[in-house]
């Protein structure tokens, strides 16, 4: 009943205040911050994942394997500014972003995963493991 309040009314409380002075700083966008944008298709005898990373070079991108977890992490550092005559700053500015996902590719054949990176879109081509058949053997009956 107490969460049928008007919309307008709710606004008063400090803590809903407070987060709204926080989005309208940070422009609605920080959660945007956190990660890229991935898909992953499947594409028969392999998957495709796709990460958009507008922006970074490829020096700037960093894929690792440990074990079934693929992580992919991109970071981007920038800094500049201007000085007067006397080589004092009138201003400076440093920006500085890393971001990361993770992966499960339990199922893949991790010794033959291939990436490319053009136009912003990195693009890594996931090979699925083979189907093990398993062999015909006979098996012997241990005892005396």
């Amino acid at each position: 009943m107490f969460d049928l309040i008007p919309f307008g009314r709710n606004e008063r409380n400090l803590f809903n205040y407070l987060d709204n002075v926080e989005r309208s700083f940070w422009d609605g966008s920080i959660s945007n911050m956190a990660q890229f944008r991935c898909d992953v298709q499947d594409e028969g005898d392999s998957y495709l994942l796709e990460a958009e990373l507008p922006g970074f070079e490829r020096e700037d991108i960093g894929i690792d394997l440990d074990g079934t977890t693929l992580v992919i992490t991109a970071r981007h550092s920038s800094e500049s500014g201007e000085k007067d005559k006397d080589g004092n700053y009138l201003r400076r500015e440093r920006k500085f972003g890393s971001f990361s996902r993770s992966f499960d590719v339990s199922g893949v054949d991790t010794e033959h995963i291939s990436a490319a990176y053009k136009n912003g879109v990195l693009e890594l081509t996931l090979p699925k493991q083979a189907a093990r058949v398993p062999q015909a053997r006979r098996i012997e009956i241990a005892g005396e």
